[in-house]
């Protein structure tokens, strides 16, 4: 399979100013026959953009739909399954938004696109982000010097403070808190009510923070198997975890798989996008790998 086809994965830091409200900024290629199609599933994560600059868009779906077309500018919002995705002869450039950034950019509730994707073309509340797809289609620039562009028009974008957006980014980095496992420890660390505590998770996060706590510990899991213990379950459980059988319900619920088929399946895309990104780091901890989970706070560490 791997003499079928090469990806080619960059990624890009944007400004400080920019990096509490968008994921890392990437761009991969994806060379192979045209009618060939690289498959893979993405993690449950925070909302992302995608804009295509050459080629086909992606085919996806969140599991357990059966994929379909998208279009050159496609968002998915926040979510709590796995979205299954296959890609054929294109580069496709990828900018998620965490909480922060789509409490200050998208005039909508998370809740509304959680576990959805959609054209981003026909939805007002991303009309700020199309002029970055009409400079990306089409264009025979380096994509260093894309990425620039990127980065000078985000940060011209109005900057003013998100609604509440202290206290979002206390709840992004509670979450990543591997000692916060429950609704109450979380609305004690945040100040708030468990009902208020609920109506804000929903609205900036997408999910109620029971799920979002349940899908850090699944992620802390998988980021370590993927990592760390590729041929070791056990060792990649998070402490959270009573035991095994309760990580496999959690697995099944995001991934649409059980641990052992997920083992077994290529990933031939996360797994590239996962290389590059700790060669780039120089193979030290990262918190917000488009597709890995966030990770912060577990102790993890790379060698």
């Amino acid at each position: 399979m791997e003499k079928e086809f090469t990806i080619d994965v960059r990624f890009f830091h944007l400004s400080e100013e920019l990096q509490p409200y968008f994921t890392a900024l990437y761009c991969f290629s994806v060379d192979c026959a045209e009618d060939f199609m690289v498959e893979d599933r993405l993690h449950p994560e925070w909302a992302g953009m995608r804009f295509t600059e050459y080629g086909s868009p992606p085919i996806a779906s969140v599991i357990p739909d059966e994929i379909e077309e998208t279009c050159p500018f496609v968002v998915s919002g926040p979510t709590s399954r796995s979205i299954h995705f296959g890609l054929k002869r294109s580069r496709i450039w990828g900018l998620g938004l965490q909480p922060a950034g789509w409490a200050k950019y998208v005039p909508l509730a998370a809740s509304e696109l959680a576990d959805t994707i959609g054209n981003a073309d026909e939805m007002d509340c991303f009309a700020g982000f199309v002029p970055i797809l009409k400079r990306v289609y089409g264009t025979s620039s380096p994509p260093e010097e894309t990425a620039q562009w990127l980065n000078t028009y985000l940060l011209a974008l109005d900057h003013h403070k998100a609604p509440n957006e202290d206290v979002i980014l206390a709840c992004q980095e509670a979450l990543r808190d591997p000692e916060i496992s429950d609704v109450t420890m979380l609305a004690e660390h945040l100040g708030m009510g468990r009902r208020t505590l609920e109506r804000f998770c929903t609205r900036y996060f997408g999910f109620p923070p029971k799920l979002l706590l349940r899908r850090q510990r699944f992620q802390r899991s998988l980021a370590r198997f993927m990592l760390e213990s590729r041929d070791n379950w056990s060792r990649a459980l998070d402490v959270q975890y009573f035991d095994h059988a309760h990580f496999v319900r959690d697995f099944r619920s995001f991934m649409g798989m059980t641990p052992t088929e997920y083992a077994a399946t290529p990933h031939p895309v996360i797994d590239k996008i996962m290389a590059q990104r700790m060669a780039d780091l120089g193979a030290t901890q990262e918190t917000d790998l488009p597709t890995v989970g966030r990770y912060a706070g577990m102790g993890l560490k790379v060698d």
